[in-house]
């Protein structure tokens, strides 16, 4: 097995958290470097989705320092209003920049069902990577 795929399930994984990384550059590097599409996409989807779902444990369960943290900053507070006006439903949102991230520990904080989240997130990853995959090809 090459390091490739290890590499990019790395980084889009910490580019899911709150780390300051693009997940999307990465992505896009792997399949100029000639990574197959569909290759590519397995790694992406499941480390960018699993990433999120870390988002959502930190916010479900250290809910007493996470919320006053998301209220601090401003994609903080649009993040917690969006969860608390659809719910879970939200997470539709959580592939924007800026505001996807603080979206996926709201919704953790939110108590948002674990189905929700298992249904939303990973084809939203998906689809997005897929786009970037069009984009490139």
């Amino acid at each position: 097995m090459s390091w490739e795929g290890p590499a990019l399930f790395a980084a889009a994984f910490a580019g899911a958290t709150l780390l300051p990384l693009s997940s999307e550059a990465a992505f896009a590097a792997a399949l100029v470097r000639g990574m197959p599409a569909a290759e590519a996409l397995a790694w992406a989807t499941a480390g960018n989705t699993l990433g999120c779902a870390l988002n959502v444990a930190l916010g479900r369960w250290g809910r007493t320092r996470a919320e006053p943290r998301l209220r601090a900053s401003r994609a903080g507070r649009r993040a917690l209003a969006a969860v608390e006006r659809w719910g879970g439903w939200a997470l539709v949102l959580s592939w924007l920049p800026a505001v996807g991230d603080p979206l996926t520990v709201a919704a953790g904080v939110a108590r948002t069902p674990l189905w929700v989240v298992a249904a939303v997130v990973p084809a939203l990853r998906f689809a997005r990577y897929a786009a970037i995959a069009w984009a490139v090809a």
